[in-house]
């Protein structure tokens, strides 16, 4: 009796759900991604890429490398002639720095928001409405506290939106909030910092120094990927004088260049 009744549920269900759901009793094996490039060829190494239908995290304190490795992937998929969304949380995203990293801007849509609750209706328009390469959602300027009360059944949709559709779903974030949500989470964190003695043309800062780089520590913390063995990826981060473009302050400006070295 009890086989008859579950053989009839069963078939009520997959009723209901025909047409919706495709082989809802089947399992699937959510090991399984389509990889594509972050755009840094040793991180490619160390997780195997972006998952496409899946969340990823990226987790970091301020100068860890994450908005580095943000522009590089929003590069990358540019690139490659994917439409792009990036959901800044905080209206803090330099469209010149962007630019400067590589990424096509008329291919990027720029979501300026003023706080979290405005970032997750957009992050879910977006991601509803299909038709993008990649939304990053940059949560990293807003208080962790903020983040944390973010309800898990809201990751949870989220997770099961993005879900067998071409979008990676890219997190901007201090620390870790999706769980068990998230198929990578990555967590860089900011080594030594490198200085040398200002020039001696500068006669604005006769006591300045410049930052001329320094290394960040990445951790794989969960993947739910196949990856290469995980390995320790040394980032150097150097900054290279550039002319002064207010003359009235003295101010200069300084182009960075991030580079990843496995070791």
């Amino acid at each position: 009796m009890a086989a008859s009744s579950l053989a009839t549920l069963r078939s009520k269900i997959e009723a209901d759900l025909r047409g919706r759901v495709a082989s809802p009793f089947a399992y699937r094996d959510r090991n399984t991604f389509e990889l594509v490039s972050t755009g840094i060829p040793e991180m490619d190494a160390l997780v195997g890429g972006l998952p496409r239908g899946a969340m990823t995290e990226i987790c970091g304190a301020a100068c860890s490398g994450r908005t580095s490795l943000l522009l590089s992937a929003l590069a990358s998929r540019t690139a490659d002639g994917e439409v792009c969304a990036l959901v800044d949380a905080r209206d803090s995203f330099d469209p010149l720095t962007g630019n400067a990293a590589g990424i096509a801007l008329e291919k990027l849509l720029w979501v300026r928001c003023q706080n979290i609750d405005q970032a997750l209706r957009a992050m879910d328009l977006l991601i509803q409405a299909g038709g993008f390469g990649m939304v990053a959602v940059d949560l990293s300027d807003v208080p962790t506290r903020t983040v944390r009360q973010v309800p898990l059944n809201a990751w949870f949709r989220f997770r099961r939106a993005v879900e067998d559709t071409p979008t990676i779903l890219l997190m901007i974030e201090q620390e870790s909030n999706a769980k068990t949500c998230a198929s990578l989470v990555l967590r860089l964190e900011m080594g030594e910092a490198r200085w040398a003695a200002a020039s001696e043309s500068s006669n604005f800062y006769p006591f300045a120094k410049l930052l001329r780089g320094f290394s960040v520590r990445s951790d794989l913390v969960r993947s739910r990927i196949q990856v290469p063995e995980q390995q320790v990826i040394d980032i150097r981060v150097r900054a290279q004088p550039k002319t002064v473009v207010q003359q009235s302050t003295g101010r200069e400006m300084f182009a960075t260049e991030t580079i990843w070295r496995s070791r």
